[in-house]
């Protein structure tokens, strides 16, 4: 209403001065470049400049708020559906701990780091941290007479190690996600890292999920089975497994070796559903967290809106007062 009023006016003021009103009242003729540049002018120019860019912006922060509120629906939605798997993977590498044990400070001469990230984004710092660990071992198992490799599984940790390792990654896996993480997946993505890799020991990096705000950097080091008989027969770290014995027609050798190629592929099955986890777990905090700073957000351009929009008004109301008086006195 307000609006409707001071546009009235303002083309009433317009039609006086178009007329020679104005030119009667002050007895002094107007140049006619002022009435024409008056013309021109629009009635609301320089000064709906900022709330009409206050209100796009506010457009784009409500739109942006509507998309991580859905975006921490959808990350609910996967999280409900893996956790439950994880939950139950854990189950088939405790036994593999249990026989062979996971000895993380083992020194060989061939390391693999096979490290399980996400594809997406927008997870927080979940892939950055497996990468940083990664490294870290790295260096620690540097030496002259030592290869170590990556084996990156997700397109955002292929990235982050091409910046300055891509001459060291020997395979790198993606769209691992894209369908739902299966044993049978897990078992043909290994079978092409045997094909492909040579390595004494693997060391696979993942995250495991405690909470939805919480995730562990876990590191899984599985061993090779001429490793695990070495080690075994100069009785090292793994222990004596002698003490076992070998049913059927297999030789030890034989046996260490399926159990190797098993134990790789129960851990990184494991590795793979944990990392899932934390991947929508931490993606629900960042999107619930983005939702949280739309709001705020929101609220102060709201604020800023309103101040701007008054100030406004009460200047123009100020300007056709002031005009009215002239006009009249």
């Amino acid at each position: 209403m307000a609006s409707a009023g001071l546009r009235r006016e303002a083309r009433r003021l317009g039609s006086l001065t178009a007329s020679g009103t104005l030119k009667a009242l002050t007895g002094s003729p107007w140049p006619q470049s002022t009435i024409h540049q008056t013309q021109e002018l629009p009635a609301f120019g320089s000064r709906t400049i900022s709330t009409q860019i206050v209100r796009n912006r506010m457009k784009s922060v409500k739109s942006i708020q509507k998309i991580t509120k859905a975006m921490k629906m959808v990350a609910s939605s996967k999280l409900r559906a893996i956790q439950t798997k994880a939950e139950n993977s854990r189950g088939l590498w405790q036994p593999f701990t249990a026989l062979i044990r996971d000895v993380p400070g083992i020194s060989v001469k061939k390391n693999v780091f096979l490290i399980v990230t996400s594809d997406k984004g927008l997870c927080g710092g979940i892939n950055s941290t497996s990468v940083k660990i990664s490294k870290t071992f790295a260096k620690i198992e540097s030496g002259p007479e030592k290869e170590p490799k990556y084996v990156v599984i997700g397109e955002k940790g292929k990235s982050l190690l091409q910046r300055d390792s891509s001459k060291d990654i020997s395979l790198s896996i993606g769209e691992m996600q894209k369908n739902p993480i299966n044993f049978t997946q897990v078992s043909m993505l290994v079978d092409d890292f045997l094909k492909n890799v040579e390595f004494d020991a693997v060391r696979i990096i993942f995250n495991r999920f405690q909470s939805i705000v919480s995730f562990t950097p876990t590191v899984s080091t599985v061993l090779s089975a001429e490793v695990v008989e070495k080690e075994s027969e100069s009785g090292g770290q793994l222990g004596d497994l002698d003490s076992y014995e070998i049913e059927g027609s297999e030789t030890k050798a034989e046996v260490l070796q399926n159990l190797s190629e098993f134990h790789i592929v129960c851990a990184l099955f494991n590795a793979c559903l944990e990392s899932a986890c934390s991947e929508q777990g931490a993606r629900m905090s960042a999107m619930d967290s983005s939702s949280r700073n739309a709001g705020e957000m929101l609220d102060r351009l709201t604020l800023s809106y309103n101040r701007t929009r008054q100030a406004s008004i009460t200047t123009e109301l100020s300007e056709i007062i002031s005009g009215a008086a002239a006009l009249t006195g």
